[in-house]
């Protein structure tokens, strides 16, 4: 942190995308990579401008003097930035639930004009972008609205086959009577674990990648992506349940597993 100041803008922007890709909760250095960061924005190129913006946004650093500098930087060198840059700044401003319309808009049109060329992975971040604009403010008009199938779809070719610890939740849910879908996908595109789809109540298996780790003492908090997951489910209806990968695993007795998905699941099953 001390040597920071020395950092030039690629080594700024490189430390705290590390940080946050690995899932290091270290709220310390992040501050001081946003002191050091905001009065050099101008000197970012288009890719650590929003390396930047999704590392901070990730590891829920809550920073609103370098969003904003973020946000009108994003808007005034528009013309620089590729599609992944595009799609990677309106993600992480997303995940930040940043309040301003006018940066996602301005994002939005901008990916318009490359979105036949963007991949799957960079179409279903958009997805996930179009959502939260339609959420956030459903009086108004996202501009790749006419493209919502081809999001939706690309969406949904990146979603994964459920791990060993999601079939287990699946097999003890069953053993306690918990009828559900394994891996339902919402009418919007995303996809549950294991769900009732009336009255929309969903458990989700949440590994490793979903949360920031503290080391001493051990301590694991949500992520910037999986908070966004939660606040975006939550906005459209559903009532979700997590199974923390740090309580699942060290439960190695089937009877154990049952005990404890039950008292997870009581706020559904107890009599009102």
């Amino acid at each position: 942190q001390p040597r920071l100041r020395e950092f030039n803008p690629q080594n700024m922007a490189d430390t705290a995308w590390a940080f946050a890709t690995v899932g290091v909760l270290a709220s310390g250095l992040f501050d001081a990579v946003a002191d050091a960061a905001r009065p050099r924005l101008g000197d970012f190129n288009a890719q650590g401008v929003a390396n930047t913006a999704w590392a901070f946004a990730t590891a829920r650093v809550e920073v609103p003097r370098l969003f904003d500098a973020i946000a009108h930087a994003a808007q005034r060198r528009l013309d620089e930035f590729n599609e992944q840059d595009l799609v990677t700044v309106a993600l992480a401003l997303s995940f930040a639930e940043w309040e301003d319309p006018d940066v996602f808009a301005a994002l939005g049109a901008a990916s318009a004009a490359k979105v036949h060329t963007m991949s799957d992975e960079a179409l279903s971040q958009l997805h996930l972008v179009a959502l939260h604009f339609r959420s956030e403010w459903p009086n108004l008009s996202f501009p790749l609205s006419h493209c919502q199938t081809k999001l939706q779809s690309a969406h949904r070719r990146s979603t994964s086959k459920p791990s060993k610890a999601q079939r287990d939740v699946a097999e003890a849910l069953d053993r306690i009577g918990w009828t559900h879908v394994v891996s339902h996908v919402t009418e919007e595109g995303l996809l549950l674990h294991m769900a009732q789809p009336e009255p929309k109540r969903a458990v989700e298996v949440c590994g490793p990648y979903r949360y920031l780790k503290k080391a001493m003492p051990e301590q694991y908090v949500e992520n910037g992506r999986t908070r966004f997951r939660s606040r975006l489910l939550r906005r459209l209806g559903w009532d979700i349940v997590s199974v923390p990968f740090f309580e699942w695993d060290r439960i190695k007795e089937t009877s154990k597993q049952d005990e404890y998905l039950e008292a997870k699941l009581s706020k559904w099953t107890k009599a009102p």
